[in-house]
């Protein structure tokens, strides 16, 4: 089986046995080339998808279903364009949940796992204790993304700033 490791992440062969399809498939890789939280969308999800592997595992609930919809819970790619931020926070989950269904069969647990990720911004209550974590993990990764990219643009305007000055001020 071809195996597909990315960059800073993850090593644990089970996890990418686990995903190994769909971090394969073309309209997926396509996820990698769309801004997310400050870094890819394609890494946003893998790193939802790791960390329910983790704590879904640990709390013996069905992991492999809910990893794999962990992965697919954004996969959507130009749908929510020309949209504002709270319309594409609101529909997203519908675009994800009907592109997941087009390229991949799914229980009904995953489904529920994708369209109600965004709990309550859906208004859609998660139905499993895998959607609950789902919906926690996604929404902790997204505050550490966000925070992880405003410190480093921070860090680079600082430098900017520290080089200006020093070559301003000689």
């Amino acid at each position: 089986m071809k195996k597909i490791k990315e960059e800073y992440f993850y090593t644990n062969d089970e996890f990418y046995s686990i995903i190994n399809d769909i971090i394969t498939n073309d309209e997926f890789i396509k996820t990698k080339y769309i801004r997310h939280h400050g870094i890819t969308r394609y890494n946003h999800s893998l790193r939802v998808a790791y960390h329910t592997f983790l704590v879904t595992k640990k709390l013996k609930l069905n992991y492999k279903e809910a990893t794999r919809a962990a992965l697919l819970h954004d996969f959507f790619l130009e749908e929510t364009k020309d949209m504002n931020q709270h319309q594409a926070l609101r529909k997203h989950p519908e675009y994800a949940l009907k592109n997941a269904k087009k390229y991949f069969e799914l229980s009904p647990m995953q489904e529920d796992i994708i369209l109600k990720h965004m709990y309550p911004i859906t208004k859609k209550m998660p139905k499993y204790k895998e959607s609950w974590i789902v919906d926690i993990i996604d929404d902790y990764c997204s505050l550490y993304e966000r925070t992880y990219s405003v410190n480093n643009e921070l860090r680079t305007a600082y430098t900017f700033l520290f080089i200006f000055l020093t070559i301003r001020f000689k």
